[in-house]
């Protein structure tokens, strides 16, 4: 049963470009706030663990203002289980939810799925996060799905910069700095990634030039043991692209085998 250990060196993620939403694995919700801190604004809980929110009395739902939202994201919302928020703009809003919208919001918390498209005018929000076990089973809707783009261009040089620190004197280690990911580039991986494409950081290869980063395509997931698994079998076989770094020219690069 592969769990928290292995969260770090391996990206999943199926795209669904229709209904505006990203199934992944690897991608846990600091990593989400580290790249995505300014366009995140308050967060309504809709499951949760976390004893520093406020109480809303309309809603009778728990929610963290905008300043409190990295104490969250240092939390270790992993151990959660179930972690689900929606964000809005402004307090007047979550006043005026209508019935109907809080028993949908309810819903959406409680079975990860959405009665209908999850984007409402009284909340003004961008996201709806739905998390099991947080970076294992994620289930995030975009308002706007250049969103998930640009968290992707991030979050892989972030991970990269943690798995392959730099040694440095007296034998310490420090991160290293990558680059984000041309935006373009990950466009161009839009048609695997509505398959169910892995990317792995522990199989990377590198020589002085450059660092590759093999991907495959493995499939539709929701459980993420089943998904790991087919990774694992997958991983003997020639990798179907990878992304590369030019070290000497700090770009990324595409190659489809």
């Amino acid at each position: 049963m592969k769990r928290n250990s292995d969260i770090r060196d391996v990206i999943y993620v199926h795209l669904n470009e229709n209904d505006r939403y990203a199934l992944s694995y690897g991608i846990t919700f600091d990593e989400f706030v580290s790249c995505l801190s300014e366009s995140i604004n308050h967060l309504l809980l809709l499951e949760h663990r976390f004893d520093d929110g406020d109480f809303n009395m309309h809603t009778m739902l728990d929610y963290v203002p905008k300043k409190r939202v990295m104490r969250l994201a240092g939390d270790d919302v992993y151990e959660y289980g179930d972690f689900c928020w929606i964000d809005f703009e402004e307090m007047e809003g979550l006043d005026e939810i209508p019935g109907q919208v809080l028993a949908e919001l309810l819903y959406l918390g409680h079975v990860k799925e959405p009665l209908r498209p999850p984007f409402y005018t009284y909340l003004g929000n961008r996201y709806a996060y739905l998390a099991h076990d947080d970076g294992w089973f994620n289930k995030t809707y975009y308002r706007d799905l250049n969103d998930f783009y640009r968290l992707l261009s991030q979050v892989i040089p972030m991970k990269l910069g943690s798995t392959k620190p730099e040694k440095i004197l007296l034998g310490l280690k420090k991160k290293r700095t990558y680059p984000s990911v041309d935006q373009h580039l990950l466009l161009s991986l839009k048609g695997f990634m509505s398959e169910g494409l892995v990317l792995s950081l522990k199989g990377i290869v590198q020589n002085r030039l450059r660092i590759e980063l093999p991907m495959w395509v493995i499939g539709d997931f929701s459980n993420m043991d089943d998904m790991y698994e087919e990774y694992e079998k997958n991983s003997r076989r020639t990798c179907d692209a990878k992304l590369i770094f030019d070290k000497k020219s700090r770009e990324w690069k595409m190659r489809s085998n």
